[in-house]
């Protein structure tokens, strides 16, 4: 008799075993990350393709959060040559990489300081690069289960590279400047995510040039690590050529996969 409970009992440790994993709690990974890809192509009058990719990625460990957003844009038009022949050219080319790491002062508190960098090269834009780097203060001055908003302020140092023209040759352009930045979230439901970003770099120099950016976004998850992106973006340059515009304005829809 005592056999056959012993052979009983080995029979339901393998269950036992699994009933216990599926009920421990999953330990969150350090790490998280996304992808995004959208394109649109136009036929009709005009044809046009365009490309845009980005890539985030977060890490949380301690007092330490760190985060790399890289993003792309490349955009082809079809244009007639001299011949009267159509081809495919760029008509838009622009890149960008931003980083930044937050220390938590204290557990207890929301303050924190941060170091702040970020390179831009827009292809035709008046500029041929932009990048900064700050570093300074920051707080999460709200936060709910559903909502937060995080805001930091820092002085820093910004470089342009002004794009030469036909009468004027490359320059580079250095300032002091002000960073300020705020991200708020809303988590609408379980499915749908909206982001506000801000950020300013202004420089007191009178005869400098200031940047200011927001986007607007907003995630509609389709899958557990599926989710369709909408964005708006608006960059605005206080010094630029007199054939360039002071607003620029991008508008995508992209796909994002998170793991």
């Amino acid at each position: 008799m005592s056999h056959k409970l012993i052979s009983a009992a080995l029979c339901f440790m393998p269950l036992v075993a699994l009933a216990e994993e599926a009920t421990a709690p999953k330990v969150k990974s350090p790490y998280t990350a996304s992808a995004e890809l959208g394109m649109l192509f136009k036929t009709g009058d005009t044809n046009s393709a365009d490309v845009k990719a980005g890539f985030d990625f977060t890490h949380e460990a301690g007092a330490w959060k760190s985060t790399v957003n890289l993003g792309s844009l490349v955009k082809k038009s079809e244009e007639e040559d001299e011949n009267g022949e159509d081809h495919f050219t760029t008509s838009d080319q622009k890149w960008t990489a931003v980083g930044q790491t937050n220390y938590t002062i204290d557990k207890a508190s929301p303050n924190y300081i941060y170091a702040n960098a970020s390179y831009e090269d827009d292809r035709f834009s008046s500029f041929d690069n932009q990048s900064s780097i700050s570093a300074g203060w920051g707080r999460r001055w709200y936060e709910t289960e559903k909502t937060t908003l995080d805001a930091d302020i820092g002085p820093g140092f910004k470089r342009d590279v002004v794009s030469a023209t036909d009468t004027d040759p490359e320059e580079i352009n250095t300032a002091f400047i002000v960073q300020a930045q705020a991200l708020y979230t809303r988590e609408i439901n379980e499915h749908v995510l909206f982001k506000q970003l801000l950020v300013a770099k202004y420089a007191p120099k009178s005869d400098a040039n200031s940047t200011y950016k927001a986007r607007t976004s907003i995630s509609t998850k389709l899958l557990e690590t599926l989710q369709l992106k909408f964005s708006f973006t608006v960059d605005y340059n206080t010094d630029v050529d007199e054939d360039k515009e002071n607003v620029n304005t991008e508008t995508a829809m992209t796909l994002v996969y998170s793991f």
